[in-house]
C-alpha cells in the first residue's frame, strides 16, 4: 500500500515522502496514528501543491537573505568601549551590543543569535563580524569600536 507520510517515521521515511508499506502496518499503525495518509490521487495532488508552495517560500526567503546581505555589508555601526590610560580597554563588546547599535543607527533588526564572533571584541578599531542570514547566505559586518 502506498502512503504519504505526514510526519517523520523512524526506519520508514521523512515527512512528505511517498512510501510503499505492507497493508497491515499502514492500516494498523500509520493511518490510525495520523502519521500518514493513503496515497490516492487527491492526496498526491495536495502533496505536489504543498511541495511547490514550500519551494516558493524557500526561494523568497533566500532572495530576502541576499537583499539583507547587501544592506548588512554596507553598514559599519559605531560602538564605544571604555578605555583608560595607554589605550587599555575595560570589558568587551558582545553580540547584544552590536545588534543594539545596528538597530539604533540603521533601523535594521538582526537576531543576536545569528551573529558569530571568534573572540569577544576587546580593542579599539574596525572588527569584522560574521552574520548568518540564511543557511546559504552569510554577510560580513564591519564594526567600528571607538574609545568612550
Amino acid at each position: 500500500m502506498k502512503v504519504i507520510l505526514l510526519q517523520d517515521v523512524k526506519s520508514v521515511g521523512k515527512k512528505g515522502d511517498m512510501v510503499e508499506l505492507s497493508e497491515g502496518y499502514a492500516r494498523n499503525f500509520i493511518l490510525p496514528k495520523k502519521l500518514g495518509v493513503e496515497a490516492n490521487s487527491t492526496n498526491r495532488n495536495n502533496l505536489k501543491l504543498q511541495k511547490a508552495n514550500e519551494e516558493k517560500i524557500a526561494k523568497e526567503q533566500y532572495e530576502a537573505a541576499l537583499a539583507m546581505k547587501e544592506k548588512v555589508e554596507e553598514m559599519s555601526p559605531k560602538v564605544s568601549l571604555k578605555s583608560g590610560e595607554g589605550g587599555k580597554t575595560f570589558g568587551s563588546i558582545s553580540s547584544k551590543e552590536i545588534v543594539k547599535a545596528v538597530a539604533d543607527q540603521y533601523q535594521v533588526e538582526i537576531d543576536k543569535k545569528k551573529i558569530s564572533m571568534q573572540d569577544a571584541i576587546k580593542s579599539v578599531g574596525v572588527h569584522e563580524v560574521t552574520v548568518k542570514l540564511h543557511p546559504k547566505v552569510t554577510a560580513t559586518l564591519r564594526v567600528k569600536v571607538e574609545e568612550a
